[in-house]
């Protein structure tokens, strides 16, 4: 497998020049773009703005945290040339290492759900991942699920390597280091609320924790939290919006997800979501993911109550291709209860 030597101002995100020839793929990870909504703020005394990290080359913003947990991971040792590079992910981490291993020199296993989008499975097998199927749904002493089936094949593999995004900390500190920086830099430090859904914990602490420091407390952190998880104290369910949410109870949450950091966490409706989506799309030509619309349907509620003037950040952590089989497809939403404009 061909190498690439993926430097540290290249994972940085550095932003390259007109008709700069990059180096490697990496360095087009971070320096997303944002974008202020005009349609769906119509009324509103408080701007909206979208971070659109679907622009990182693998799709989404786990491009960030699979570039620092894979570098880290190198420079300390313990990922060796050539070792294998074994995950639990419902698909976005695992692009992003997949991705990352191509370039890399480490062969990638995902152990994902059975029911991520055939886009995402697509995309894994583009990019040379083995794909292993468990129960997401399975508890964490439960052999079936995807974290215990994860370590059981790094057991079983010579030279591997679990990058454990719900317990590593270069997860946060890909955020604190670079999310958080380009927020505060675009905004030229007009943010007064951040909204990120809550998944792993990562963006939302990480770029959380930057935004309070550098603001002196200022910033107002808020997550987003979809119906079924239990972020916000509600019962576990089952959960509609890929790749964000916990259904387990507060002890079992991920180490990576520092909630002193949040002032508030919104739960919002499903129907909600998908029709915020939907009108992303239809309005604002946006085509965004779930959890984007998740972290949007709260921006937009935060907005309104905000004081006039106020500028509200959330971040969109992919786009809406990956899912064209089931937020945009009639017949899933429907099947799923989904359809309608949310109210």
């Amino acid at each position: 497998m061909t190498t690439v030597d993926v430097r540290p101002a290249e994972a940085a995100g550095a932003v390259a020049a007109p008709g700069e020839v990059l180096d490697s793929v990496a360095a087009l990870i971070g320096n997303t773009p944002v974008v202020e909504l005009r349609s769906l703020t119509r009324g509103l005394s408080s701007r909206v703005l979208v971070k659109l990290e679907g622009r990182n080359p693998g799709g989404s913003s786990k491009d960030r945290i699979a570039l620092n947990m894979i570098r880290t991971a190198e420079a300390d040792g313990s990922l060796a040339p050539g070792g294998t590079i074994i995950e639990a992910t419902s698909g976005n981490t695992g692009i992003g290492l997949a991705l990352i291993g191509r370039l890399t020199g480490h062969p990638v296993v995902i152990v994902h759900a059975g029911d991520i989008s055939d886009e995402k499975r697509k995309v894994l097998a583009a990019y040379g991942a083995r794909l292993v199927v468990a129960d997401w749904e399975a508890g964490p002493d439960d052999p079936a699920n995807p974290r215990a089936v994860a370590d059981r094949i790094a057991a079983e593999t010579p030279g591997s390597w679990r990058p454990a995004q719900f317990a590593n900390a270069a997860n946060p500190a890909a955020h604190y280091r670079g999310t958080g920086p380009e927020v505060w830099r675009q905004t030229a430090g007009a943010v007064t609320h951040f909204v990120a859904a809550i998944g792993t914990g990562g963006t939302v602490s990480g770029t959380g924790r930057y935004l309070k420091d550098v603001s002196d407390g200022a910033v107002r952190v808020i997550g987003a939290n979809p119906v079924g998880s239990t972020y916000a104290g509600g019962a576990p369910g089952r959960i509609l919006v890929d790749g964000v949410g916990s259904a387990w109870p507060r002890e079992w949450w991920p180490h990576t997800f520092d909630s002193d950091v949040l002032d508030e966490v919104h739960t919002v409706d499903d129907r909600e979501v998908y029709a915020t989506v939907r009108r992303l799309a239809a309005e604002e030509a946006l085509l965004l993911g779930p959890s984007s619309g998740l972290a949007v349907a709260v921006a937009l509620r935060t907005a309104r109550d905000a004081r006039p003037g106020s500028t509200v950040v959330a971040i969109a952590p992919d786009g809406g291709i990956n899912y064209l089989t089931k937020a945009f497809d009639p017949d899933w939403l429907s099947a799923s209860g989904l359809d309608g404009d949310g109210s």
